[in-house]
């Protein structure tokens, strides 16, 4: 089975395609290089009509509040990302990617991989996918090594580094081993669309990794 035989997946991933091609830059030239690396490489999957690599359905406590998010979400500026990804809802396998995760944190997070080298939707080069956080959640200091991220709120109100308040439709990009952390609202769910890049290799094992949190924080003035 491919990419053209599963239109949830299909328009899942036109949604990101829309997001990254028409979406602003800000003036940002950073941020512009990154949202051209994301929507070619998502271009070349989609023209591609890759295999779909079935996985098993999976929650975690978190998902519970998946609904809310999504209905947040379908009434935001990127409506069409919520309902697309709403389709798709009972297919998704949400998981941790560390292997040990706080006990609080077990129950306020977890993400699920959309497109990437372990599917569904199978491809080397990129990883999108969305990452949902409880209302009133502290995401730890962390970092990936050598991958650049970008989020796009999908839903809900959240901080990155204490620095400002993001609300849906905003896009934040993280480049290589960049510290950061993530507090959400205290009344509402937040889901956030991710995309990374970064060397093949790294992203078939990004090795996701907490930081040691109070001597990053202070290093970093956070």
């Amino acid at each position: 089975m491919h990419l053209q035989d599963c239109p949830g997946w299909f328009y899942l991933l036109r949604e990101y395609d829309m997001l990254y091609r028409h979406g602003s830059s800000g003036g940002s030239r950073l941020i512009r290089s990154h949202r051209k690396r994301v929507r070619d490489r998502l271009s070349h999957v989609i023209d591609a009509n890759p295999a779909i690599l079935p996985r098993a359905p999976q929650e975690k406590p978190v998902t519970a509040h998946l609904p809310r998010a999504l209905d947040l979400g379908e009434r935001g500026a990127v409506a069409g990302m919520a309902r697309a990804l709403s389709r798709v809802a009972p297919l998704l396998t949400w998981e941790y990617g560390y292997e040990k995760v706080p006990k609080a944190l077990a129950r306020k997070y977890a993400y699920c991989e959309i497109l990437g080298p372990r599917g569904p939707v199978f491809c080397d080069g990129l990883i999108l996918g969305f990452v949902l956080f409880a209302p009133k959640t502290t995401y730890p200091q962390h970092s990936h090594r050598e991958i650049e991220e970008s989020y796009v709120s999908v839903a809900g109100a959240w901080s990155e580094n204490d620095a400002a308040v993001h609300a849906p439709g905003s896009l934040i990009l993280n480049r290589p081993d960049q510290e950061h952390r993530i507090t959400t609202d205290d009344l509402a769910p937040c889901l956030l669309a991710y995309a990374w890049t970064g060397p093949e290799t790294r992203l078939h094992a990004p090795g996701m990794k907490l930081s040691a949190t109070r001597k990053a924080r202070i290093a970093q003035g956070i």
